[in-house]
């Protein structure tokens, strides 16, 4: 049975064809920072559309009130999180997690009505998102599917962070971290966004955070719904969480999660590779900017073409010949 998930989650990665829900998918738990319940339902939307967010809480004032489309050019926040608004205020926070699911699932199109500002943190990470999608399943639109595909590096750092976007095939991503933590310490980790196995190697990775900022999260209104059932908290030496971690590197594995949700908001699939270096939802949204800032460093292709190496990519494998 999960080799057939697997090779499902494969075929969508690599399908062609725009894609969608098949029904809608309810979802309710509370949000990170806000600790405000949330109520969410997914709903199918028809092809070209993206995803939208839609604040139901605010649905009578229109929908140029309501609406939020999940684009890199709409956020508006990244402090511990990616935050997307409009024009005339109206914010939905945390949405990383939930994107992340869906670029794994190669879901191009859909509505997400929710009646807060905060996307649900659930257990901190996009594995139960990723359940119930699939619960609902996954429909075939009839409309081809584009991608971004990388032509040259772009780079931005910031002291000891750094992010990439670079040519190449496929979508990889590259993390390394190192926090001041004997727990945490270094940690590096490379994944391939459309291995059948990223949705168990990666996405269900929580979120997580040290003891010792959780006070200083508070002080500002954040971390207002965080607990030991949706983050792993480290004190010192150890793991607060009674069952430990799910994966001995689960804080790098996470922050890839992240980064896969924050490159989502280019709003087409990506073909290239990512890099980053103690990088966070700032550098993500950063490096993302400054690739679509420049018109020579991408092209927008068939999803087909992605089988194919990028123009410089053929340049340079010659140029070695």
């Amino acid at each position: 049975m999960l080799e057939n998930v697997r090779r499902e989650r494969r075929i969508r990665a690599i399908a062609f064809p725009q894609m969608t829900l098949v029904r809608p998918v309810v979802i309710d738990g509370v949000g990170l920072h806000s600790g405000a319940p949330i109520h969410m339902v997914l709903h199918p939307m028809e092809a070209d559309r993206g995803v939208v967010f839609r604040r139901t809480d605010l649905v009578a004032q229109g929908r140029e009130v309501s609406d939020i489309r999940a684009t890199f050019g709409n956020v508006v926040s990244t402090t511990l999180s990616t935050e997307i608004g409009n024009a005339a205020g109206a914010t939905v926070s945390t949405v990383e997690h939930l994107m992340s699911a869906l670029s794994a699932l190669g879901i191009d199109n859909l509505l997400v009505e929710i009646d807060g500002p905060e996307v649900p943190v659930l257990d901190g990470s996009s594995e139960i998102f990723l359940e119930k999608i699939e619960a609902a399943g996954i429909e075939k639109l009839d409309a081809p599917r584009k991608a971004i595909r990388i032509l040259k590096p772009v780079v931005v750092e910031d002291g000891q962070k750094r992010a990439a976007l670079l040519p190449g095939e496929g979508f990889r991503v590259a993390f390394e971290i190192d926090f001041d933590n004997p727990v945490i310490g270094h940690q590096s980790i490379e994944a391939d966004l459309h291995d059948p196995f990223f949705a168990e190697d990666i996405l269900r990775a929580r979120t997580f955070c040290l003891r010792r900022d959780i006070e200083a999260m508070w002080a500002v209104g954040l971390a207002k719904g965080g607990s030991l059932d949706n983050a792993v908290v480290v004190d010192n030496d150890h793991v607060m969480n009674e069952d430990g971690l799910r994966y001995e590197d689960e804080f790098v594995r996470h922050k890839v999660l992240d980064a896969v949700g924050d490159l989502a908001l280019s709003g087409l699939p990506l073909i290239g590779r990512y890099e980053g270096s103690r990088a966070g939802h700032a550098m993500n949204n950063r490096v993302l900017r400054a690739l679509m800032a420049d018109p020579s460093a991408y092209e927008v292709v068939d999803f087909a073409e992605a089988r194919r190496p990028a123009p410089m990519a053929r340049e340079l494998a010659i140029s070695a010949d």
